[in-house]
């Protein structure tokens, strides 16, 4: 598999904070990757430092083969990185297709743009539906949809979602879950995702790491994390 995005050996302080210590992942052309962790186990910083809101100390940040270390965040989507942040953060006094227009601000074809828009509505009926509609408005479940379609509205290669299914119901978070399989697999984007519930990340995703304050620990397919003794104990809450 073509490698997509690299960091190698990144440290990442907050003043004398060593967040992330010395981390080395990849992500390859159109696979799925999750991110375990608990609380403070440095899995936002990760994405930040992805998506450049945080600049490594050390170490490098590689995307499509390009060094992206010092990039900028406009540059980073420029390039093809998307995200879709925590708690879905639509704008919810625009309507759905302004929060989609939002998605395509790096952009500055019209006529891609306004196909991209057709496409989403295509890709995400019930978004059509509610095109007019404010997107604080939406549920739950909606407002997510829509955070997936408007980063996809960057033209993406990597999309990174920062903990999709927090706060939805279990219906609502297997839905969530088809639609990141169904945009890898129609669209065949890359997509890293934050996941503290093991299992529910482990069962659409081909590999993953585990961090635990600020270090990756363990690394591996999915199956084979799935079938680890600490990730059995720490996170299935099965005793070993």
């Amino acid at each position: 598999m073509t490698e997509l995005l690299a960091l190698d050996d990144v440290n990442v302080y907050y003043g004398p904070f060593h967040a992330l210590r010395g981390n080395t992942l990849t992500v390859g052309e159109g696979e799925i990757v999750s991110l375990l962790g608990g609380n403070a186990s440095g899995k936002s910083t990760t994405m930040k430092t992805i998506l450049g809101l945080v600049r490594p100390r050390t170490g490098t940040v590689r995307f499509a083969g390009e060094d992206i270390t010092q990039a900028s965040t406009r540059r980073r989507v420029r390039a093809g990185i998307a995200s879709v942040p925590e708690a879905r953060r639509v704008f919810p006094e625009m309507t759905v297709d302004e929060n989609l227009i939002a998605g395509a601000y790096t952009r500055r074809d019209k006529a891609g743009i306004a196909e991209d828009l057709d496409r989403m509505r295509t890709h995400f009926p019930r978004l059509a539906e509610r095109r007019k509609q404010q997107a604080g408005t939406l549920s739950g479940g909606e407002q997510q949809m829509l955070a997936f379609a408007r980063a996809l509205m960057s033209r993406p290669r990597l999309v990174c979602m920062d903990e999709p299914t927090m706060g939805l119901s279990p219906k609502l978070v297997d839905q969530v879950l088809d639609e990141i399989v169904r945009i890898n697999r129609e669209l065949g984007v890359a997509v890293l995702f934050v996941e503290q519930q093991a299992e529910l990340a482990l069962s659409i995703a081909s590999r993953g790491y585990v961090l635990a304050t600020g270090a990756i620990v363990l690394q591996g397919t999915a199956r084979e994390l799935l079938d680890d003794p600490q990730i059995q104990e720490a996170y299935l809450g099965k005793a070993v």
